[in-house]
């Protein structure tokens, strides 16, 4: 048995879990949320509380056991709290303006690239700081990956889209050769 799949959640105040069929849908303060249950799972609703089992004992749902119980965890902390993340630009000229709900970056390219938010998805723009914020944590981890890709860290200089507190192992650079070009060999 798993042993992150047989521990209960607790469902807070406020927050509502519902089963039809195999979609779980879960409401809450912040918003709504689906998921689409997989057949081999079996979700049980009872007195403030959820408990996650399998009806087979097959590899690929003895896998899924914890995963799904996770998602539904995240899925009712998504709605009563909320999920961000926050990424950093590092490098001379990059810049991040919100335009509406959406970023304008200026990345170092010969051009600035829009970056359209997905529906559930809120910006805030800092100080070179991007704060992406949601009830999803799969989409805000999705966005935020999306964003990281316009422009990773460098790996000589370390300039680039990176996550809050990131740390980005720099490569030498080259090295001049002592005596290289002098007097032969």
């Amino acid at each position: 048995m798993s042993r992150i799949g047989k521990k209960e959640i607790l469902i807070p105040i406020g927050v509502t879990v519902d089963l039809k069929g195999q979609v779980l849908t879960v409401s809450g303060p912040k918003g709504v949320l689906e998921f689409q249950l997989k057949p081999g799972i079996e979700v049980q609703i009872g007195e403030g509380k959820i408990l996650v089992s399998r009806k087979k004992e097959d590899k690929f749902f003895r896998a899924l056991h914890g995963t799904t119980r996770q998602i539904i965890n995240n899925m009712i902390m998504g709605v009563t709290q909320g999920w961000a993340k926050t990424l950093e630009l590092v490098g001379t000229g990059y810049r991040v303006a919100p335009e509406g709900n959406n970023l304008v970056l200026s990345l170092g390219f010969s051009h600035k690239v829009d970056f359209v938010a997905p529906a559930g998805i809120t910006f805030s723009v800092g100080e070179s700081k991007i704060i992406i914020s949601g009830i999803s944590k799969e989409l805000v981890g999705q966005t935020a990956a999306k964003i990281r890709q316009l422009r990773p860290p460098d790996a000589y200089k370390g300039k680039g889209i990176r996550y809050l507190g990131e740390l980005i192992k720099l490569k030498p650079g080259k090295t001049a050769k002592v005596g290289a070009g002098i007097g032969g060999k």
